[in-house]
């Protein structure tokens, strides 16, 4: 026996009795708790509040449960239809806090709403949930079961439509997205655009390829016309008191158009002289071109490149740089590269930036060794006025006299060359205003002094690789007359008739020269036709040749 005072371990039996014990009133407890929270506490529907009755509801609900299996599979269907009516009140709530642009989300999810309510106060299903009901048919549930599956499939559908209308991270990131797709779309129309861009300027009209032909055929024919080579050189083209031009072009038509408006706007046309340089290729059209008519008293003469021999590969670096197999493969292997890929360099892969043409520019102290001025003119310009004040111009000294083409931070010497390089950063101002290629009066004797040519000639081998600038002539020509160019004033030369729509008239009025670079040339289909009359009014249309070329049809 167990001492006084000590306490009796109870026995396993006993231990046993009280654990069945407490299991059973913890499962009567969860009885109840489960069916108080199965009775209707949710959001009332129309027509089907719930009853009150404390321990009287909570004896109903047990007794139906014995007396119909169906009954808590109908309770059920009751709560899901509660649960997603309130989530699409709860959407429609929401939408309406937004802006007008969703007043259609709350017409939808107060129409889905609207329909559990309908769909509760049919007379079938309202015999389901009355208080007295005791035998529920089960073809009946199945029917409700049924459409509330049905409207919940329709809810579900509606709020996984309408979600991306009010998660603001999943709209930021599909709008990030359609932006980077819309993105590569553009960039690659864009490289699509220049490319066709290029194709379209840089090609030659069927009308132009027709003239060049039908003169070349002329010059054939009749050679007795056309041959100077027997004559002596008339001495205009190297008297230094006349007005001289240079013109380099292999375009017959555009080359006339600027010999045409330079005579017709010039007080006295006999005292100037134009010197028409172009290719082998193209001297016969030029001379019959050239040969058609009288230009008032003013002189023309022209001649091949390749007439001027000391323009070889062992003189100029340009030439010799062609001769390379790297500028080869740079240009003609590579098909990849050179093909959309690289949409700002894509121009300067074009081998006419290598041209001795374009390059002979560089060489007219030695072109024309007799004159002390010179007026260089593109064949893409139009003269609208008598040009002779420039050579009443004090060039102080200055090699080149342009006019500068920078406002703000463009068009300045950072755009045109590489200042990466130690040689470029050391030697040149990024700030500088640069200027135009296109009409630019030549002080033959200071370049002479000044050995531009030389200089000019040291750059060039020096970008052989092309580090210190891409393909052209403006940027050598930048650095060459780095610091003996002199600023004309602007209404001497306007620029942009061949890519900028928004010159104004006026301006262009002004204009002693205007100047149609950029791709869409006045001899092309794709020229701006506000600008186009500009061009079109010194074009010799009353030539046979011309004519038959179909030419503005």
């Amino acid at each position: 026996m167990a001492t006084i005072g000590q306490r009796r371990s109870p026995s396993p039996h006993k231990i046993l009795a009280s654990a069945v014990a407490i299991s059973f009133l913890v499962f009567i407890s969860a009885s109840f708790a489960f069916t108080s929270r199965s009775l209707p506490s949710r959001l009332p529907i129309s027509g089907f509040e719930t009853a009150s009755g404390g321990h009287g509801s909570l004896r109903r609900s047990m007794l139906a449960m014995k007396l119909d299996p169906l009954k808590p599979r109908l309770d059920q269907l009751q709560k899901q239809a509660d649960d997603h009516r309130s989530l699409a009140l709860a959407y429609a709530a929401y939408a309406r806090k937004l802006k007008l642009e969703y007043s259609k989300l709350v017409r939808t999810f107060a129409d889905i709403s609207r329909t559990y309510s309908d769909l509760l106060k049919k007379p079938a299903y309202q015999a389901l949930f009355s208080s007295d009901a005791v035998n529920i048919d089960e073809t009946v549930v199945r029917q409700f079961e049924k459409e509330i599956k049905e409207k919940i499939k329709i809810t579900r559908q509606a709020v996984s439509e309408s979600k991306e209308s009010f998660d603001n991270q999943l709209k930021i990131q599909k709008l990030k997205d359609t932006i980077f797709a819309v993105n590569e779309q553009l960039t690659k129309a864009k490289k699509q655009g220049a490319f066709a861009s290029l194709i379209a300027a840089k090609s030659i009209p069927k009308s132009l390829n027709c003239l060049s032909m039908r003169l070349m055929e002329e010059r054939i024919s009749h050679p007795e016309k056309y041959v100077d080579e027997r004559k002596p050189a008339p001495p205009e083209l190297e008297d230094p008191n006349l007005y001289h031009y240079a013109i380099f072009s292999d375009n017959v038509l555009a080359a006339s158009v600027v010999v045409n408006s330079a005579v017709k706007n010039a007080k006295e046309p006999s005292k100037h002289v134009f010197h028409v340089v172009t290719d082998k290729m193209n001297l016969g059209a030029m001379q019959v071109m050239f040969k058609l008519k009288d230009y008032n008293g003013a002189h023309v003469e022209v001649k091949a490149v390749e007439d001027y021999t000391f323009l070889n590969s062992s003189y100029v670096p340009v030439l010799r740089q062609l001769e390379s197999a790297n500028l080869q493969r740079f240009y003609f292997e590579n098909k990849l590269e050179n093909a959309t890929k690289d949409t700002t360099n894509m121009k300067f892969r074009n081998p006419k930036y290598l041209s001795i043409l374009n390059h002979i520019r560089f060489y007219l102290p030695e072109l024309y060794p007799k004159l002390h001025r010179i007026l260089f003119l593109d064949d893409d310009i139009v003269v609208q006025k008598d040009l002779t004040g420039l050579w009443e111009i004090d060039m102080d000294g200055k090699v080149n006299g342009a006019v500068e083409t920078c406002f703000g931070s463009f068009h300045r010497y950072a755009q045109y060359m590489n200042f990466s390089h130690p040689l470029i950063k050391e030697k040149f101002n990024p700030k500088t205003c640069a200027w135009a290629y296109g009409m630019n009066f030549f002080d033959l004797d200071a370049w002479r002094r000044e050995k531009c040519t030389e200089e000019y000639h040291y750059w060039q081998n020096l970008n052989e690789n092309r580090t210190l600038w891409k393909l052209g002539t403006l940027p050598p020509g930048l650095i060459t007359f780095y610091s003996t160019t002199k600023p004309l004033d602007k209404s001497w030369h306007v620029l942009g008739l061949g890519y900028n729509p928004s010159i104004s008239m006026d301006e262009i009025n002004n204009a002693a020269v205007v100047h149609f670079n950029g791709n869409m040339k006045p001899w092309l289909d794709i020229a701006m036709n506000q600008f186009k009359p500009l061009w079109t009014n010194y074009v010799d249309y009353d030539l046979d040749f011309i004519q038959a070329c179909n030419f503005g049809a």
